[in-house]
C-alpha cells in the first residue's frame, strides 16, 4: 500500500506514526527525538518528568515545570528539523500548568486525555501549538468536538483514539476491555469518524484521526488505516530501542514478558490499566498498602487514604530498574517484542511491510 503522510494542519509527518506518551520517564527528550528524526511524532510524557531533578522531593512542582522545559528544549535541540507533541493528562494536578509550560516553549502538538481537556484551547490561544484530545470513544469525540465548538470556536487539530489493547490508564470499564467485539479499534475509529462529521461540515475541514492500542506490526496499521485513520499511535514497540528514556531493566522487562503475564489491574486513580505482572503488583493486590510509600500528589482523583500504593512512585522505580517497588504498564502484544534494537529499525521495519501489503 502507499504509505500516507500524517497533516495536522501546517504539520506534516512523512511517516504517520505517532510515539504515545509514556510515564513516568519512559518517553522524554532522547525518545521523542529519535522518532522525530525518523519522520513520525515523537511524544514527550508530562506525568513527572522532573523525577530525576535533585529538587524534585523538595518542589515537585517546579521540578516538573523545569524538567518539561528541558525535555522539550533538549528534543528540539536533537531533532530541530522533526516534530515534537507533549502528552499532558488531564488528571494531571499541574495540568493547567505544564500546558502553559508546552505552549510557551512552543511544541509543535499537544495530546491530552485521561478525562476531557475542556479548558485546553483556552490554554493554547493565540499559540501555534496544536491540540488533539484522547478518546476511547465517539461519544467522547462528540462532547469535546461540541463543547470547544461552543465555548472556543474550535475544533481538535487531530483527534487520538485509543483502544481497549493500549498500555497503561485505559478510558474503558473491566466488562468493555473483555467484550472484543463490540470494542475493537477499527469498530471505535468509525463511530469516532461518524461523530465528529457535523462538526467537519461545519468548520469544512477534516479532523485526523490517530489511532492506537495494541498494535505491533505493519498489518495492524494497514487495517487501521484502511478503516479510515489518517495515522496510527505506537507506544510499546518503542520501549525495547536503544533510544527509550528508560533503564535497561525496564526495557529487558518487555522483552521477558509472556502474553500470560499481561494483566488489567485497578490503578490508585480508580481506572483499569495493563501491566505486566510482578511481585510488587502480586504483593500489593494480596497483602495491602507496601510500608514507606508516601503520596507525591500528582494526579486529581487519586485519594492516598484509599489507594495501596502511589502510582507515580511505582513508575518512577520501575522506570530506574527496581521492580522490588514498582511494575511496568504495557500494551497487549508487548509479549511480541524480542529484542532491543533502535527507533530507525523499527520505524523502517513497519514501512517496508506497509510497502508490501
Amino acid at each position: 500500500m502507499n504509505i500516507p503522510e500524517l497533516k495536522i494542519g501546517d504539520l506534516i509527518a512523512k511517516v504517520p506514526i505517532v510515539q504515545g506518551g509514556m510515564g513516568v520517564g519512559i518517553s522524554l527528550s532522547n525518545l521523542a527525538s529519535a522518532v522525530a528524526n525518523c519522520g513520525g511524532i515523537g511524544v514527550i510524557s508530562g506525568v513527572e518528568p522532573g523525577f530525576n531533578l535533585a529538587h524534585y522531593h523538595r518542589n515537585k512542582f517546579q521540578a516538573n515545570i523545569d524538567g518539561l522545559t528541558y525535555h522539550i528544549r533538549k528534543a528540539k535541540e536533537l531533532a530541530p528539523k522533526g516534530i515534537i507533541g507533549v502528552n499532558i493528562m488531564t488528571a494531571l494536578s499541574n495540568f493547567e500548568d505544564m500546558v502553559k509550560v508546552a505552549v510557551k516553549e512552543k511544541v509543535d502538538i499537544i495530546f491530552s486525555g485521561a478525562g476531557m481537556p475542556m479548558k485546553l484551547p483556552e490554554l493554547a490561544k493565540d499559540s501555534l501549538t496544536k491540540i488533539a484530545p484522547i478518546v476511547s470513544s465517539g461519544k467522547v469525540a462528540r462532547l469535546i468536538c461540541k463543547q470547544w465548538d461552543r465555548k472556543h470556536n474550535y475544533l481538535p487539530d487531530a483527534i487520538v483514539v485509543e483502544g481497549t489493547e493500549a498500555g497503561g490508564h485505559l478510558g474503558f470499564s473491566v466488562e468493555q476491555l473483555e467484550d472484543k467485539e463490540n470494542f475493537s479499534l477499527k469498530k471505535i475509529v468509525q463511530e469516532v469518524l461518524e461523530a465528529i462529521k457535523p462538526f467537519e461540515e461545519k468548520y469544512a475541514r477534516k479532523i485526523p484521526i490517530i489511532a492506537g492500542g495494541g498494535l505491533h506490526d505493519s498489518k495492524d496499521i494497514a487495517e487501521i488505516l484502511s478503516s479510515g485513520a489518517s495515522g496510527i499511535q505506537m507506544a510499546t514497540r518503542f520501549v525495547a530501542t536503544h533510544e527509550c528514556d528508560a533503564s535497561d531493566a525496564f526495557k529487558q522487562a518487555y522483552i521477558d514478558a509472556k502474553e500470560e503475564d499481561i494483566m488489567i489491574i485497578k490503578s490508585p486513580v480508580g481506572m483499569p490499566g495493563r501491566a505486566i505482572r510482578n511481585d510488587f503488583i502480586k504483593k500489593v493486590y494480596e497483602q495491602g498498602k507496601p510500608k514507606g510509600i508516601k503520596c507525591i500528589n500528582c494526579l486529581k482523583p487519586c485519594n492516598p487514604k484509599e489507594t495501596l500504593y502511589c502510582i507515580a512512585d511505582a513508575l518512577i522505580q520501575a522506570q530506574k530498574g527496581n521492580f522490588e517497588k514498582g511494575f511496568a504498564f504495557a500494551g497487549a502484544k508487548v509479549y511480541k517484542i524480542e529484542k532491543i534494537t533502535s527507533v530507525k529499525e523499527v520505524i523502517n521495519e513497519l514501512m517496508e511491510g506497509l510497502k508490501n501489503l
